[in-house]
């Protein structure tokens, strides 16, 4: 299923992202399945990540979704994202303009998906599992409705 088909997930996962970046230090994930039901994200991790982490993870992302944040995106240059974001996701053929979608002032990176106008539209994020494996962290997610 196209990422464009799950805007409110996909914009939870700039979030996770967010907050691994910033807890753990383990960079973006390096692959991810976006799904409008269920989705996942596998990060590079060098340590063990148990349920309290989880429960931390949890509570930060919806701690930033909560703060109804703005989610926008600007057309940049190749040249100049290559000097603040890390391109090595992109397709070959992502062309010399690329869109930089920003939630809020927390999370910004090159991106083609489909988002929500608002964090507000996002809902509940809930950790369903996670698991290490061969240095490599997978965290599964589900999002519950936004409140009416």
């Amino acid at each position: 299923m196209s990422k464009d088909e799950a805007p409110r997930m996909h914009t939870a996962e700039h979030v996770l992202n967010g907050v691994m970046v910033a807890r753990y230090g383990c960079g973006r994930c390096f692959s991810a399945h976006i799904n409008p039901k269920k989705s996942k994200c596998d990060y590079n991790f060098d340590r063990p990540f148990d349920d309290a982490d989880a429960r931390a993870v949890e509570a930060e992302v919806n701690r930033v979704l909560s703060g109804n944040l703005p989610v926008t995106a600007v057309d940049m240059d190749r040249a100049e994202a290559a000097g603040s974001f890390d391109l090595g996701r992109l397709p070959d053929d992502a062309g010399d303009t690329l869109r930089i979608v920003r939630v809020g002032e927390f999370d910004a990176c090159p991106c083609s998906g489909a988002h929500v106008d608002n964090t507000s539209e996002v809902g509940s994020f809930r950790i369903i599992s996670h698991d290490v494996e061969n240095g490599v962290l997978r965290v599964r997610f589900k999002l519950d409705a936004p409140a009416a």
